[in-house]
C-alpha cells in the first residue's frame, strides 16, 4: 500500500487580477513569498510522496508551465483536464488513475493555492488522515480549527467520536452569513478546508453508490479521459459524494491554513510592516496602515492612506479598498476587453 498525493491546481484566480491571468493565474504566482504557490504547495508537501506518487490536476493551457515548475513530477503525472466538471469529476478522475497504478493507494488531495504558516503540522495531519483512512476504510476530511468568523468558507459540523480526535461528519454547510458564522464557531464548527484522504478504492465505491452525476462515465470511460470528462456532470465533491456518504469523518487541523482567496487575504498571510502593511516590491508606506502593495511596474508611494490595495504591473495599475477586493469580478465585466485581458 503506498500513498499519493493530488494536487488540484486549475481555475484563472480572477480575483486577482490584474496580476492573475489565464496565462499566469494565481496558482503560479508568487503572491505569499518569492515563490510560486504552486512550488510552494509540492515543497511542503515533503516526504508525504515523492514526484512519482504525485499527480497534478489543471487546466490543458497550463500543463507546460507547470511541468516546468515542478520538474520533480513525471510529465504523464501532470494531468490536464479537458474541460472544468468539478471537483468530484477531476477527484474521480485522480482516484480512477491511481486505481490503475496502485489499486490499494491511498490518496491525499490538496490545493494548489494554499498558504500554510505550519508545514509540519500540516504534514502530520494528512498522515493522520491517512492513517484512519486506512485503518476505518473511511473518507477522512480535516477540518480547520477557525481562527475568526468568516463568511467566506464553508463549516463543518463535528458528529459522533469514532477514534481520538476523529469524528463523524454531521453535516456539511455552504458559505453562511456573518451571524450564523460567528453562531457555528462558538458552537465547535471546522473550516471546511478542502484537504481530502481516502483510499482510492474506497471513495470509488462511493462514488458509485452515490454519486449518478459522476459514476456513469467512470463506468463507461475508465480509460478514456476526454469521453470522461466530456460526459461526466459538473458537481462539487463534497455535494456529489461526502454530503451522501456514511463513511465521512473529520479531524480537527490547525496549521495556520488560509486559502488566499483574494488580495485581502494576503494581508493575513503576508509578513506586515511596523504600521501594517503587507507589501511585496518596491513599496513606500508613509503614515499609511493596513494595506497591500503589490508592486510590479515600477515603485509604488503610499502617503496618509489606509486599508487599500495596489497591484502594479508593467502597463497596468489596480487600485481599490480591502472590502472590494472579493468583488473584482464586477470590476473586471465592467472593463473594456483590451484592459481586463491584458497579458
Amino acid at each position: 500500500m503506498s500513498r499519493w498525493v493530488v494536487v488540484l491546481a486549475g481555475g484563472v484566480g480572477s480575483r486577482f487580477w490584474p496580476l492573475s491571468t489565464p496565462a499566469r493565474p494565481k496558482q503560479l504566482l508568487p503572491l505569499v513569498t518569492q515563490h510560486p504557490l504552486l512550488r510552494e504547495t509540492l515543497d511542503r508537501l515533503g516526504s508525504l510522496a515523492d514526484g512519482a506518487h504525485t499527480l497534478i490536476l489543471t487546466n490543458a493551457s497550463l500543463v507546460p508551465a507547470i511541468r516546468e515548475l515542478a520538474p520533480e513530477v513525471p510529465a504523464e503525472n501532470v494531468i490536464a483536464e479537458p474541460r472544468p466538471a468539478g471537483t468530484a469529476g477531476a477527484l474521480t478522475w485522480a482516484a480512477n488513475e491511481i486505481a490503475h497504478r496502485d489499486p490499494d493507494g491511498t490518496m491525499l488531495s490538496v490545493h494548489a493555492d494554499w498558504s500554510i504558516g505550519d508545514a509540519a503540522g500540516f504534514r502530520a495531519s494528512l498522515t493522520r488522515a491517512a492513517d484512519l483512512a486506512e485503518e476505518h476504510h473511511a473518507l477522512v476530511t480535516v477540518g480547520v480549527v477557525p481562527s475568526r468568523p468568516d463568511p467566506g468558507f464553508g463549516y463543518i459540523a463535528p458528529g459522533d467520536p469514532v477514534e481520538g480526535d476523529a469524528r463523524r461528519v454531521e453535516k456539511f454547510v455552504e458559505k453562511p452569513d456573518r451571524a450564523r458564522a460567528e453562531q457555528m464557531v462558538s458552537d465547535g464548527y471546522l473550516w471546511n478546508s478542502g484537504i481530502f484522504v481516502w483510499r482510492v478504492a474506497d471513495f470509488l465505491a462511493e462514488v458509485r453508490a452515490h454519486t449518478p452525476e459522476v459514476a456513469p462515465s467512470l463506468d463507461a470511460h475508465s480509460t478514456d479521459i476526454a469521453a470522461f470528462f466530456a460526459s461526466v456532470r459538473s458537481i462539487s465533491v463534497d455535494v456529489g459524494v461526502l454530503e451522501r456518504s456514511r463513511r465521512v469523518l473529520v479531524i480537527p487541523g490547525s496549521f495556520g491554513w488560509d486559502d488566499v482567496g483574494t488580495w485581502a487575504a494576503l494581508h493575513r498571510v503576508r509578513a506586515l510592516d511596523a504600521s501594517g502593511n503587507a507589501a511585496v516590491g518596491p513599496a513606500w508606506a508613509v503614515q499609511s496602515h493596513g494595506n497591500v502593495v503589490h508592486a510590479e511596474g515600477g515603485d509604488v508611494v503610499l502617503f496618509g492612506v489606509k486599508d487599500l490595495i495596489v497591484v502594479s504591473r508593467p502597463g497596468l495599475t489596480l487600485v481599490t479598498t480591502m472590502e472590494h477586493a472579493a468583488d473584482l469580478k464586477t470590476l473586471i465585466d465592467s472593463l473594456p476587453q483590451d484592459v481586463r485581458e491584458r497579458a
